[in-house]
């Protein structure tokens, strides 16, 4: 309870602030007043609502890969990067690919969501990034899915310090015959 009241107190004052201003601004037009009121109510309420709809919608809105046989198309993301989404011990997990990364970087969220006890890893490696060096624990990773693919007894590394994304490096991208592009697709082809 003792973080909970700074918090509580912004949000009273907040309140105060806010109620304050729709007092005075009714007294002067209280049409207008209630018109703006009702609009914001309405944005407020659609972005609530697409909030929680965005799980149901993100496939549609965010590029998906497309697995067909042997090949794998992994559209780019409107940030420049590609994800692709592996099953690890059958547990999805969605890495940013990394073509500058030697091998596959999992974050501890990651590595505990398949299975693995970060706290009960040795952290005896180390890697550079593009925020410094970070110290790795070195791991095996039993199953390994990409569509049609399964590779077992795959080498990762779990990062010590927190990644915002897992990340799939070259030491996996070696597997596949073919790694290109094709405009803003990357493929990848066994």
């Amino acid at each position: 309870m003792g973080d909970e009241w700074p918090r509580a107190a912004y949000l009273v004052l907040l309140l105060v602030a806010v109620g304050g201003y729709l007092v005075a601004d009714m007294r002067r037009d209280p049409g207008k007043s209630l018109r703006q009121l009702l609009a914001w109510g309405m944005i407020v309420l659609g972005l609530i609502a697409g909030y929680g709809l965005w799980s149901d919608i993100r496939h549609q809105v965010a590029p998906r890969q497309i697995v067909e046989g042997d090949r794998i198309e992994l559209p780019m993301a409107s940030d420049g990067h590609f994800y692709v989404e592996l099953a690890l011990n059958d547990t999805p997990v969605t890495f940013m690919v990394d073509t500058g990364a030697s091998g596959i970087a999992l974050r501890q969220r990651d590595a505990e969501r398949i299975g693995l006890r970060p706290g009960a890893l040795d952290f005896v490696g180390f890697a550079s990034t593009a925020n410094g060096t970070v110290s790795t624990a070195p791991v095996r990773i039993d199953r390994v899915t990409l569509g049609d693919f399964t590779d077992r007894n795959v080498r990762a590394e779990v990062v010590e310090g927190e990644l915002e994304i897992s990340l799939l490096g070259m030491a996996y991208l070696r597997r596949f015959s073919r790694v290109g592009f094709e405009g803003e697709t990357m493929v990848l082809e066994r």
